[in-house]
């Protein structure tokens, strides 16, 4: 039997019930974004209850700690010098959840009373009323500064080439809606939903786009019999139109994933999807539907891939443990007290077996030389990491 919310279920079954089975893409962009009952787009049931934090159903690195902020911004700063300058330097941040990263970077931007914290506008692209809700009362100290922070419901929202400065995400693309193919008798087929018998089941059909038949065919890759994995296309889309509405800077994006050869490796027949609800994760989306959250890791190739042919450039990638301590990360946690929970938080972000080599980040350049950045002073990956193979072939 179907859990989850009531009005979000009736939508989803009437969807299929009169057009027919939907590809999972679909049924995850409903569970996650329908406008009146998704899981990012409404109130949660409690009011004591959140969706994002240490008693949310997952958290993100700026619920940990508030250094991934203090290390953007310093980040920040450094590729103003590089624009020389620029009035206004945008910070673009994307998904901006509760708006603690928002928070922590312009405190430690402003705190140096510089130049620079003169010509910072912040900009939060967030479709969801909630969130944004959410951000303006955690951003409300630096509402009174007009200009200074304004949001947009989406990239649409910006001019095309109007954005000099810097494109930042955490934990964004992870979220957005993917479709599921497994191989199937020799055949690469599709995961669709299908309603039946008072509940939600898959099945498998046919591709259901031309493009997405045309990324699995660039892929060159043969999987075996039983290999299911994810494609996420609008990944693709969101790069294009990131680079299109970008003059001159920097994309930072930070994230759960892999490279193209890791994520689609043989090891990997399972693929990468995973569902959260309050802490613990399952593979099961048909469970609390609208009540929980859904994501599959990041191909940082595909997004490297497709930049470059809007002319946005691989500045470089790394790990997230290696792009904080770049950024001066021992010094700020030394400024921290021993045995503090934010001392523990701080050194969270670092863990060689977990966040700190889980989360990777890819930096993008546009409209500049390729530069030098504290940030990519340490890189655990060899330049070619993110190159697309002519050849991949799985076995079992």
């Amino acid at each position: 039997m179907i859990t989850g919310h009531p009005e979000l279920i009736a939508a989803i079954s009437s969807e299929i019930i009169r057009h027919g089975p939907i590809p999972f893409v679909r049924f995850m962009d409903l569970a996650l974004y329908h406008p009146q009952y998704g899981y990012y787009m409404r109130q949660p049931a409690s009011a004591d209850k959140e969706r994002i934090g240490w008693s949310g159903d997952f958290y993100t690195s700026s619920d940990v700690c508030p250094v991934l902020g203090r290390a953007l911004a310093a980040q920040a700063r450094q590729m103003d010098e590089i624009l020389g300058g620029p009035t206004p330097f945008t910070i673009v941040e994307m998904g901006a959840g509760k708006g603690l990263f928002a928070r922590d970077c312009l405190a430690a931007i402003q705190d140096q009373q510089e130049n620079f914290a003169s010509r910072v506008r912040y900009v939060l692209i967030e479709r969801s009323p909630v969130m944004r809700e959410l951000q303006r009362r955690n951003l409300a100290s630096w509402l009174s500064r007009p200009g200074l922070v304004t949001w947009v419901e989406g990239l649409d929202g910006l001019a095309p080439q109007s954005v000099t400065g810097l494109f930042f995400s955490n934990e964004l693309v992870d979220a957005f809606p993917v479709h599921r193919i497994q191989v199937n008798t020799g055949q690469t087929e599709e995961v669709y939903v299908d309603y039946r018998n008072g509940g939600f089941v898959s099945c498998l059909k046919p591709l259901s786009t031309a493009p997405l038949a045309q990324y699995l065919a660039q892929l060159n890759t043969t999987w075996p019999d039983g290999y299911r994995t994810e494609v996420n296309l609008h990944a693709r889309s969101w790069m294009e139109q990131v680079a299109q509405r970008m003059d001159r800077g920097f994309v930072v994006t930070i994230d759960y994933g892999h490279t193209e050869q890791d994520l689609y490796g043989a090891e990997r027949k399972e693929g990468t999807f995973l569902c959260y609800f309050q802490q613990q994760t399952n593979e099961d989306p048909f469970i609390r539907v609208g009540e929980q959250d859904m994501t599959a890791h990041v191909d940082f190739s595909g997004l490297a891939t497709v930049g470059e042919t809007q002319g946005l450039h691989v500045t470089g990638f790394t790990n997230q443990m290696s792009f904080l301590m770049g950024l001066g990360i021992e010094e700020m946690i030394g400024s921290l007290e021993p045995e503090s929970p934010e001392f523990y938080a701080a050194i969270h972000l670092l863990k060689p077996d977990g966040m700190g080599s889980t989360f990777k980040v890819l930096v993008q350049h546009k409209g500049v030389q390729c530069p030098e950045l504290d940030g990519l002073k340490f890189k655990p990956f060899f330049g070619s990491a993110l190159a697309r193979n002519e050849s991949n072939v799985l076995t079992s």
